[in-house]
């Protein structure tokens, strides 16, 4: 095994009342090690997951391991680094993440999401917050980005609705609300469910969320009224869910939204072919 990685502090935020008193010394310097590594290889990624979480809002939630948010490129690139040093690795896991692995210590190399649509592009870094973490000077995601990767989180196992509450709360006054109805584009219907989620939970602090911006969703969803039902079954929910919607897919006679949505994106990156008639499947 190569060199030994250095001790961490133990705090994420440096704040000593929030010590990572349930993970080992030992993980927390391998998490150190990789952050370490890649800064000194100038390799540009950001520290996401519960450090950034609780960069944000106050919060820390013990985490079996280390999620760095990188570009496709650089985390090929990250990979080599981490296994001249010592890490084992796996690439492509699941299509959007690389591991590494410090005897049983985790790194993910994270560069889309699992439904494709919130892949890590050159935003991430343009709106990128500074921050320290495991005692590293580092950088984590913006609060949009991480609003905007949450926000398809709804697999049975795992809601990341309570978390996207919490960080509306701490940091919403400070979004950047054009940026973040761009990001969602058509998927402006999961913004409006998570931002009446916020209102419900916290009646007291709506205006956190601009009334332009609710007024403009709501105009959307009241649009969608008249304009009825799609022409085909579609279920989109396999973007929010692959698992819990695969029956609609397999026994219920729905189209899968999720293939759909990713030929959608295909035929989009590619600006010579001529866009499909509208009212093929209503508005987005």
């Amino acid at each position: 095994m190569a060199e030994q990685p250095p001790k961490a502090s133990g705090a994420p935020g440096g704040d000593p009342r929030r010590m990572e008193v349930r993970r080992p010394v030992a993980e927390l310097g391998a998490r150190a090690y990789a952050i370490q590594l890649l800064s000194d290889a100038r390799i540009p990624f950001l520290v996401g997951g519960a450090y950034a979480f609780a960069h944000y809002t106050g919060i820390y939630r013990d985490t079996k391991d280390l999620d760095l948010f990188i570009r496709k490129d650089d985390a090929d690139r990250a990979l080599e680094v981490l296994a001249r040093n010592g890490w084992s690795t796996q690439s492509n896991v699941h299509g959007w993440l690389h591991k590494a692995f410090w005897d049983d210590f985790l790194v993910d190399l994270i560069f889309a999401s699992g439904n494709g649509i919130t892949v890590v592009d050159d935003g991430w870094f343009e709106h990128a917050v500074r921050a320290r973490l495991l005692n590293c000077a580092c950088k984590v995601p913006p609060a949009e980005e991480i609003y905007w990767s949450k926000a398809f989180v709804l697999e049975r196992e795992r809601f990341d609705g309570h978390e996207l509450t919490h960080l509306l709360l701490k940091t919403g006054r400070t979004f950047d609300w054009p940026r973040l109805l761009a990001r969602f584009d058509r998927y402006w219907e999961v913004l409006l469910a998570h931002l009446m989620f916020f209102r419900f939970a916290y009646p007291a602090d709506r205006d956190i969320v601009p009334e332009w911006v609710m007024r403009e969703l709501l105009s959307r969803a009241n649009s969608s009224l008249a304009e009825g039902n799609w022409d085909s079954q579609l279920c989109r929910g396999r973007l929010l869910s692959q698992v819990s919607y695969q029956v609609d897919v397999d026994e219920w006679g729905y189209e899968d939204g999720r293939a759909w949505d990713e030929s959608e994106r295909r035929r989009e990156r590619e600006p010579e072919v001529v866009p499909a008639a509208s009212g093929t499947y209503g508005g987005h």
